[in-house]
């Protein structure tokens, strides 16, 4: 499973990828964009700059930006990086001692088959294609905000029109009792 911190180090990417090269992005923005703690992405961005994935500058112009194109980024390495292994069960992390009954284990391939697929997919996914989703997603929810507020905006059209014509048609009836009381 990946933890937040892996999550948190993607979304940190795609934040830093969406700017200008040459621009340096202060954390404080991005944890505000994201409702992240400032501290946990700091220990994050540590991470992901030891492991050259992007670069930092202290200071008042300071910040952080990505070190090359985020076409040249695998989805993979970024998780890796921050998890240490994309491995779906122990017995296949590299930091474990070997299983004493792996030679006999009947589920081993079905966990190796599943780590190999893992490691395919986010190999062969880059940041540029998780920034253009992003940027996908974002146009969808912007639409689907603006036929909702379209939507809302002629059911008031609607309504008040009908509250317009019960309105004269109240008036109506009132001129029509008061000719009548004046007969």
């Amino acid at each position: 499973m990946i933890s937040t911190k892996g999550r948190y180090a993607l979304k940190v990417m795609v934040e830093l990828a969406e700017h200008d090269a040459e621009e340096y992005i202060p954390l404080k923005g991005i944890a505000e964009k994201l409702n992240i703690s400032q501290k946990y992405l700091e220990s994050i961005s540590t991470i992901l700059s030891k492991g050259h994935m992007i670069e930092g500058v202290s200071g008042k112009k300071g910040g952080y930006r990505l070190n090359r194109k985020p076409e040249e980024y695998r989805v993979g390495d970024i998780l890796r990086l921050t998890e240490g292994t994309l491995a779906p069960v122990s017995c296949l992390r590299e930091d474990q001692e070997p299983c004493e009954r792996s030679d006999s284990c009947c589920t081993l391939p079905i966990w190796k088959g599943l780590a190999d697929l893992i490691d395919k997919y986010f190999d062969e996914m880059t940041l540029a294609d998780v920034l253009q989703s992003k940027q996908e997603a974002e146009k969808k929810a912007a639409e689907k905000k603006a036929a909702e507020k379209k939507t809302t905006e002629k059911k008031a059209a609607e309504k008040n029109a009908t509250e317009k014509e019960n309105t004269e048609k109240t008036e109506e009836v009132s001129g029509t009792i008061d000719c009548r009381e004046k007969e």
